[in-house]
């Protein structure tokens, strides 16, 4: 039995640029002086690692987690009014559903991110399992999201196919011996060639061959 795992940010909904830019203004507030290009290269894992790796040893938990939420309420009011999936995921979904192929998130966001999406949009329905960044140790590139989903849906992880858009978690899919598909919202195919386990990039979920190779429609 196969498996379809899904990225949030990025995979499923086109707000890469929102998390940027809030980050952004959060972190040169603190008086990290940091430009909007390497603020990208450091949007992965979760919330507390990128502060970490910004700001060594400078906050507590506490605080990590207040600026983690103040970042994510900014991000939500000013992404809500363009909330919607990335083209062809609603269809590719519902199919996906009708052929009875277990699917489940497995993201570097928080809870309270994923609802957002998940209830905004009605989607619940669809997920055997949601793991966000509360319910690991080690967030992407580490293979332990995956690896989690796989479990939770009872699928031996060489039978899922992972969707994502960032090169850390396509690595993290590789980690956890998966197969991945890679849709090009933020990231160009070449930023990916260090990786092994990609069968095919997307730009978003019409493309044919989706429907026929991982659908059999």
């Amino acid at each position: 039995m196969k498996a379809f795992l899904f990225d949030l940010n990025g995979t499923m909904i086109d707000d890469m640029d929102y998390h940027i830019k809030a980050w952004h203004t959060i972190l040169n507030n603190l008086g990290a002086n940091i430009s909007l290009e390497r603020t990208k290269e450091e949007c992965y894992g979760k919330n507390h690692e990128l502060l970490e790796r910004i700001f060594p040893g400078r906050f507590t938990n506490s605080e990590k987690d207040s600026m983690s939420y103040a970042k994510e309420e900014q991000y939500q009011r000013e992404f809500r009014p363009q909330l919607k999936l990335i083209k062809g995921l609603d269809q590719f979904l519902e199919k996906a559903h009708q052929q009875h192929i277990p699917m489940a998130i497995g993201s570097a966001a928080i809870t309270f991110n994923i609802d957002f999406v998940l209830d905004g949009l009605n989607l619940r329905h669809y997920f055997g399992s949601i793991i966000s960044a509360d319910n690991v140790v080690k967030s992407k590139p580490d293979a332990e999201t995956y690896l989690k989903c796989a479990a939770a849906l009872q699928v031996d992880p060489a039978n899922c196919i992972v969707f994502e858009d960032a090169p850390k978690g396509v690595e993290s899919a590789q980690n956890a011996g998966m197969q991945a598909v890679v849709i090009t919202s933020m990231h160009t195919k070449e930023e990916f060639a260090a990786y092994n386990n990609i069968i095919g990039f997307i730009e978003d979920y019409t493309a044919p061959w989706l429907n026929e190779q991982l659908l059999g429609a």
